[in-house]
């Protein structure tokens, strides 16, 4: 049966503002031990059926170039000929060869005109997203709505009407020991769906994303079931299926999603803007651990070791050794709480924090200034990924050097054939020092109508400039 093509463009900018209303689980939850149910066949079916709908996959593709210079060195040498006893095609020295890539992704229905949410690993750097529904075989052709690198999360959407939207649970909600299903697409196999408990909560420091608070499971989560919904079992969302840790790519026990508070908190503000901007404290913060602990009355918080000079808590007049109690209503008892929180709130909200300063309680209100370090670096330079110099980043370098930072260096962009490398920052272009994004960005425009750039970086201790056409 021929697949009825719906093209939409991918570009995010093609999707309007818009408002999202998520369809809410009965919040008031009641547990039942299943050992009181002697003598009957223990089945999850009627939970899960009903959220099978609302779980989709997830196919991407995109063109690279693989440059073969040298494979033919390679194939002809005597040794490898004595082997193998015949000759190989000569490939072009030099030449490149341009290739499709595809994968397998899933994603969970947020609303019934179409909107889906999955994880921004899924969809980020790709030419087409196609999306095909449960019981389905109309393959959909999705535009991107926005996503966050941040959290790991995106946003895309369909022309679809009359879907089967997921509930919302409240993953605050959630115990250790709770029975979940992870649903998804494995391996390309097609809809699945296994069980196992929440195995730990609030886990960081993962080193996945930014901003981590992932829920542990057992349940199996294996290649192609990203994006996917984790439910309790009431069929109800507490997650969004994101990465395992494992040796071997297959599934070892320990599987991580992104809590559903998370997931709705980005999926509602990618919707009404297509981008997230987030307010900015200005500290560099960590535990309050071991011996540290009996210099404070709390034994718990967010522990301030550096302040930013112009941040929002300089203004604020936090100050190194500060220990960061409460942030508005959230009561913050780790790092991780106090990056997370602030990570949900957007420019110019006011906050409230409460902290602790040589044994006494205090408390401070203000407004969160922009995160300059999250300011889109797209378009900028055609390949790079950027971003403001931070604490972490000045800290390897000479105080003396400014600029903006190279985080990433897309394969075959014009950056790359310019000589681009992850690490570079640069400190000027053409006569121009650049001390900042914004600063790039408005010396980019100024020379834009050139046939070549100037741009001169900070790399290994030395200047170096680089010509980009």
């Amino acid at each position: 049966m021929k697949k009825k093509m719906f093209l939409l463009s991918l570009c995010a900018s093609c999707v309007l503002a818009a408002n999202i209303n998520f369809k809410e689980a009965a919040q008031d939850i009641k547990r039942a031990d299943p050992s009181t149910q002697a003598g009957v066949v223990l089945s999850y079916h009627d939970a899960i059926k009903d959220v099978k709908k609302s779980v989709v996959n997830i196919s991407t593709s995109k063109t690279v170039t693989r440059n073969m210079a040298g494979f033919d060195d390679f194939f002809n040498d005597p040794y490898f000929k004595q082997f193998f006893g015949f000759d190989f095609p000569q490939q072009q020295r030099g030449g490149s060869k341009k290739e499709v890539i595809s994968s397998l992704g899933s994603g969970v229905i947020i609303s019934s005109d179409g909107y889906i949410i999955t994880n921004n690993h899924v969809i980020a750097d790709v030419d087409s997203i196609s999306v095909s529904l449960p019981d389905d075989d109309t393959e959909y052709k999705a535009k991107l709505v926005g996503a966050d690198e941040k959290t790991d999360l995106a946003v895309i959407k369909i022309e679809a009407k009359n879907l089967s939207a997921v509930s919302f649970a409240d993953s605050d909600k959630l115990m250790e020991g709770d029975m979940v299903f992870a649903l998804g697409n494995p391996f390309g196999v097609g809809s699945s769906v296994t069980s196992g408990i929440v195995s730990a909560l609030n886990k960081n420091n993962i080193g996945l994303n930014q901003y981590e608070n992932f829920i542990q499971t057992d349940a199996s989560i294996n290649p192609g079931n990203s994006g996917g919904a984790l439910v309790d079992s009431r069929g109800a969302l507490v997650g969004i299926n994101s990465a395992i840790l494992s040796r071997s790519g297959g599934n070892n026990g320990i599987g991580f999603a992104i809590p559903s508070n998370m997931a709705k908190d980005i999926a509602k503000r990618l919707v009404e803007k297509g981008k997230i901007e987030r307010g900015f404290l200005g500290v560099t913060i960590t535990n309050l651990e071991g011996e540290t602990k009996k210099a404070y009355s709390n034994q718990s918080g967010a522990l301030i070791t550096s302040v930013e000079k112009g941040s929002s808590a300089e203004s604020a007049g936090l100050k190194r050794g500060d220990l960061v109690l409460k942030a508005n209503e959230k009561n913050i008892t780790s790092a991780s709480d106090l990056k997370n929180y602030i990570g949900t709130l957007e420019p110019n909200q006011k906050i409230t924090i409460i902290y602790e300063r040589d044994g006494v309680s205090k408390s401070v209100s203000f407004v969160l200034k922009a995160d300059t370090q999250s300011i889109s670096s797209q378009g900028l330079i055609d390949g790079l990924e950027l971003k403001n110099l931070d604490t972490n980043a000045r800290a390897k370098i000479p105080a003396n050097i400014n600029g903006v930072l190279v985080t990433g260096v897309k394969e075959g962009s014009k950056a790359d054939n310019a000589g681009f490398e992850v690490g570079d920052i640069i400190i000027g272009v053409e006569q121009d020092e650049i001390k900042s994004l914004e600063q790039l960005s408005s010396v980019l425009k100024n020379n834009q109508a050139k046939s070549f750039t100037k741009i001169w970086v900070y790399r290994n201790g030395v200047a170096q400039l680089l010509v980009l056409r």
